[in-house]
């Protein structure tokens, strides 16, 4: 009986170190989603941030062109006033 209970005793350690490693993995799994979920917020954020930038640049750009074509008319009435 005494070898029974030894073998009994060592499954019992045996299945605690098993669901002490399977509750180890879960808790890995959840931190490796919670980790995955960050890094997608980190490269939304580089993603918005880019995009503000390129808003930004595209404002700038508009109103150079905007400038060059007020002055393309200017240059062209010009042209028109010394023919006329």
């Amino acid at each position: 009986m005494s070898d029974f209970n030894n073998l009994v005793g060592e499954q019992l350690k045996t299945m605690d170190k098993l669901l002490f490693i399977q509750s180890e993995i879960e808790r890995c799994q959840v931190l490796e989603t919670q980790i995955l979920e960050l890094q997608k917020e980190t490269e939304l954020e580089t993603i918005k941030e880019e995009i503000r930038r390129m808003q930004e640049e595209l404002v700038q750009i508009h109103d150079l062109f905007q400038k060059q074509t007020e002055e393309v008319i200017r240059s062209y009435q010009g042209k028109i006033h010394q023919i006329v």
